[in-house]
């Protein structure tokens, strides 16, 4: 069978007025109409086949908004934010290089902070000269500080006005969080966490605790798509945005998915709402992760985005890769 690429996409409202005879109606709902959102899925690969998918619902589930939802992701794309432009150890020279490039793609971005104050006002200070008092600043400090520390330092750094602090303390101190984040509202910076969260459980507790403004998900580190989506669910019931963690290797490749289908299916908003994005490695992939105009777009091949090239998995195999048995071999003389 060939392999092709989604060419078209259709959703459609079909409803059935089944309310008329009261057919179907029960002490929950009187006056019901079986409906359906009717999707089909067209391909490039020029064998006519086609993929249809079927929801029922009560007539109310399959408003005109879903299709917008759908029209929207495939116009626009969901809301990436750079973290690739301030790496803890890059020169300023270096900083600036390429947070000019980034300036162009992106209009949200991410500093590494946490290891010496001064030296995070001066990298901040000048990523906020670089970018301008719009741009959306974010900062991640990587579980470096413990809880009074984590507030202290964040005191100093307010005047950058960062919309979040990533990971400010250990990832399982839920109490240590909640701390934080309390401390934090009257400076207006929120707590984004949950990259190292390995169970939803964890992720019930943040939330319980009102411990965190932004939800990161991480799609390998969260065992399972089913574990990701019982989190999408609870982060819905508390109003809380998800805003995934990505990068490394294959992240972005995978949890573009788990996003696209958060809007779509469960928040259906945008607001508050991106993923990061770090611009390097998606070369390695057969299907690489597409950014426009600082948005992810929906993937159209079929899958997770998972396949690697078999020539870098190969070049890169550790430790008898061509890459490692260079690298070695000069480490050895």
């Amino acid at each position: 069978m060939a392999r092709g690429r989604i060419s078209r996409l259709s959703v459609r409202d079909v409803r059935f007025p089944t309310s008329l005879g009261g057919h179907g109606s029960d002490a929950m709902h009187t006056d019901p109409d079986y409906s359906a959102a009717y999707v089909v899925l067209e391909t490039d690969a020029g064998d006519g086949l086609k993929g249809y998918g079927i929801t029922f619902t009560l007539g109310k589930g399959t408003e005109v908004g879903d299709s917008l939802q759908e029209e929207q992701m495939l116009m626009h794309g969901y809301p990436a934010y750079t973290t690739s432009c301030a790496w803890l150890g890059y020169s300023d020279d270096t900083l600036k290089q390429v947070g000019f490039f980034n300036l162009v793609l992106q209009a949200r971005f991410k500093v590494k902070v946490g290891a010496d104050l001064q030296d995070d006002m001066r990298r901040c200070r000048l990523i906020r000269d670089m970018i301008g008092p719009e741009k959306t600043l974010m900062m991640d400090a990587n579980q470096r500080w413990d809880v009074p520390e984590a507030v202290e330092w964040m005191s100093k750094l307010a005047e950058f006005k960062p919309l979040w602090i990533e990971e400010p303390t250990s990832p399982d101190d839920i109490l240590g969080h909640a701390t934080i984040s309390k401390a934090l509202v009257p400076l207006g910076i929120g707590v984004a966490t949950g990259e190292q969260c390995h169970n939803r459980v964890i992720f019930k507790q943040l939330l319980q605790a009102n411990a965190l403004q932004f939800l990161q998900i991480d799609s390998c580190r969260l065992g399972s798509v089913n574990e990701n989506l019982s989190v999408l669910l609870m982060a819905k019931k508390f109003g809380i945005p998800v805003c995934p963690h990505a990068g490394g290797v294959g992240l972005c490749e995978l949890v573009q998915h788990l996003i696209i289908f958060d809007y779509i299916s469960v928040s259906t908003s945008l607001k508050n709402r991106m993923c990061e994005y770090v611009d390097h490695l998606h070369e390695h992939f057969k299907y690489p992760v597409v950014i426009k105009q600082a948005s992810y777009m929906p993937p159209k091949d079929a899958g997770y985005s998972t396949e690697m090239k078999e020539d870098s998995v190969r070049k890169h195999q550790y430790p008898d890769g061509d890459v490692w048995k260079k690298l070695l071999a000069a480490q050895e003389n």
